[in-house]
């Protein structure tokens, strides 16, 4: 997809859709992060997510049929237990399900196959469900163990500038 520019800022959004991290276990995981004593670059709480698609450098006039896409999903809530503290060799610390929830891969599985309907490209690289803690860090030599768990009820569109994310958007998931 062409590179085009945001009236409004004179530059293109990078865009993404993600579970938003509720924001009490967002600070419950920055205070168990900062007893790990984590280097590298620290992602603010408020920044916290996981990652379900991510979309690129899109013109603005892309926000309302990526709005349809997502509003076209119809899945139910599901918990996620994020239980597993890992580093990726480029120095990606982050927090892992140990089981990812299957609505959760049904929901990734269903928002990037209809994105290609559409033609937005997606990575060729199987989906690995993380909440980043950091970049350009290391696996701490001893951690306590992680365990951080909520009732995922929606997902959201994300636009990325400067390190700092601003939720777009939000789609609910049904409460069965």
């Amino acid at each position: 997809m062409a590179q085009t520019t945001d009236d409004q800022h004179g530059r293109a959004l990078r865009l993404f859709f993600a579970l938003p991290c509720p924001p009490p276990i967002a600070r419950q995981i920055a205070a168990w992060r900062q007893a790990l004593a984590a280097d590298g670059k620290l992602v603010a709480p408020a920044n916290l997510h996981l990652t379900l698609a991510f979309l690129g450098s899109l013109d603005a006039h892309h926000l309302t049929p990526l709005g349809e896409i997502a509003a076209s999903i119809q899945l139910p809530a599901f918990d996620l237990q994020l239980d597993r503290l890992a580093c990726w060799s480029q120095g990606l610390l982050h927090l892992a399900p140990s089981q990812p929830p299957q609505p959760l891969l049904e929901l990734v599985e269903q928002l990037q196959s209809r994105l290609r309907q559409h033609g937005y490209q997606q990575p060729g690289h199987a989906f690995r469900p993380h909440l980043t803690l950091a970049r350009h860090s290391h696996l701490p030599a001893i951690s306590p163990l992680a365990n951080f768990a909520w009732t995922v009820e929606r997902f959201a569109l994300y636009a990325s500038a400067d390190g700092h994310y601003r939720e777009l958007h939000s789609w609910p998931l049904e409460n069965l």
